[in-house]
C-alpha cells in the first residue's frame, strides 16, 4: 500500500528510510576548490624551485675569470 502524506508531513519524512540523503552542493564545490587551491599552490612551488633552479645554474655558467674587456689588463681600472 502506498503512503499519503498529508499537509504536515515534509519530504524528508516521507522519503523511504534506505535512502541515503545527497551530499549538499557547497559541500562538493567546497572540496572541489580546496583541491584545486592545493594543486595550484604545489604547481605553482614547483614552477618556481625550476625557475630558481634555472637561475643559480646560469649563474654559475657565467662565472668566468677572463670575462672583460679583450684590451683591459687584469687589475686595470679604468
Amino acid at each position: 500500500m502506498e503512503e499519503k502524506s498529508n499537509g504536515l508531513d515534509s519530504y524528508t519524512s516521507v522519503v523511504a528510510e534506505g535512502a541515503r540523503p545527497a551530499t549538499p552542493t557547497w559541500l562538493k564545490l567546497g572540496a572541489v576548490a580546496f583541491v584545486s587551491a592545493i594543486a595550484g599552490g604545489v604547481a605553482a612551488a614547483w614552477w618556481y624551485r625550476k625557475t630558481l633552479s634555472r637561475l643559480h645554474q646560469a649563474a654559475e655558467e657565467t662565472e668566468n675569470p677572463d670575462f672583460g674587456m679583450a684590451n683591459q689588463k687584469p687589475g686595470d681600472e679604468g
